[in-house]
């Protein structure tokens, strides 16, 4: 029998006023036009919820576009469903924020770029430090539950002690420090994100104080994994623990999986949400160990990690059935120790999604 999930990603827009770098999102956005109308929201909490779901991520590219936004919120609450609302802060006003809470928001996350400002709206590819700084005072003030997610790469892990400070001073209750994932776009500027690995064995021993000294914020460490040589879970095991709804209705058992050639995924409009999780060829493809092939059939770690993760498996070798090249025992692990070791010399400049973003 398969396990219920606990998580459900809401990505209700693919739109976004910042151009990082190191974007999850896919190479192909889906257009505004496409985007599920709140009433199909509403359906999907109370479907979420009879599967078992209990908290939802309200994330997308930027969730403060979507006019209907409360509404949306407000579904997710009727049917029981924590919320948290992930956002670049950008349009964060009081109001706005007053708005969702009365909805029924239960939590904010909020992303930092960079400790200070240069740094910051370089990597969001736009201004945008002050508006960060002005919805983290929102957010304190509001005493709802905050959060802080910084995605770390070579040109702000040098930077991390005064990140953490700075989320400490903005009131975070947690700061998630997650090493850059390379999918999507981020994998589009690998060489430009890839820290060398003193920079990482540095960032492990600043958090090692921080947590010796202080019991908040909370430190959340997400390692990365191309220097590592050891793969990381995907997503807690393929289709295991959440489930991702994209802007249009497309449901993935891993927000990064749009890159997966070969695999039709379903769709909200067309099946209820218990029946893609249980039933989904998609979903079932890589759930358990009987998929598994190379250097994974025999390893004892095989559900551990379940084979890394399937769509860098895809991202870097056309196959998410390889065993993930971050694992030293792949045979295609030259591609992440190559470029993990080429990462000692000076990056190119980032390139955005957008032509003419910030410089």
């Amino acid at each position: 029998m398969i396990p219920a999930p606990w998580a459900l990603l809401a990505e209700v827009t693919h739109a976004c006023p910042l151009h990082c770098p190191y974007c999850s999102n896919p190479l192909e956005l889906v257009r505004r036009g496409a985007e599920l109308p709140a009433a199909d929201w509403a359906r999907v909490f109370a479907e979420a919820a009879g599967l078992g779901i209990v908290q939802a991520h309200v994330s997308g590219g930027e969730p403060l576009l979507r006019p209907d936004l409360a509404e949306i919120v407000a579904s997710a609450d009727r049917a029981g469903v924590y919320t948290q609302l992930v956002t670049s802060g950008v349009g964060l006003t009081a109001g706005r924020l007053d708005v969702l809470l009365d909805a029924g928001l239960n939590s904010v996350q909020l992303s930092l770029q960079d400790a200070r400002r240069p740094g910051s709206d370089l990597i969001a590819g736009r201004v945008s430090y002050d508006e960060k700084e002005r919805a983290a005072e929102v957010v304190r003030a509001a005493r709802v539950p905050f959060g802080l997610n910084v995605v770390l790469h070579r040109r702000n892990l040098d930077n991390l002690q005064e990140i953490i400070e700075v989320g400490s001073r903005w009131g975070a209750d947690r700061i998630e420090l997650a090493n850059a994932q390379f999918h999507g776009w981020a994998l589009h500027n690998r060489t430009a994100l890839m820290p060398a690995r003193a920079q990482l064995e540095r960032a492990k021993a600043v958090i090692a104080a921080w947590r010796a000294r202080h019991d908040r914020p909370e430190l959340v460490w997400v390692m990365p994994d191309h220097h590592e040589g050891v793969p990381k879970p995907c997503m807690g095991g393929w289709g295991a623990r959440s489930i991702t709804v994209g802007p249009d209705g497309t449901a993935l058992p891993c927000p990064a999986a749009y890159g997966i050639t070969g695999l039709a995924f379903p769709n909200v409009r067309d099946e209820p949400l218990a029946r893609i999780w249980s039933d989904s060829p998609a979903f079932n493809a890589y759930r358990g160990t009987g998929w598994m092939t190379g250097p994974c059939v025999e390893c004892p770690r095989r559900e551990t990690d379940f084979g890394g993760c399937r769509c860098q498996a895809h991202a870097l070798t056309g196959d998410a059935a390889r065993t993930d090249p971050a694992c030293a025992l792949s045979p295609d692990h030259h591609l992440v120790r190559e470029a993990a070791t080429a990462a000692d010399a000076p990056g190119p400049p980032f390139v955005y999604r957008r032509p003419g973003a910030f410089r």
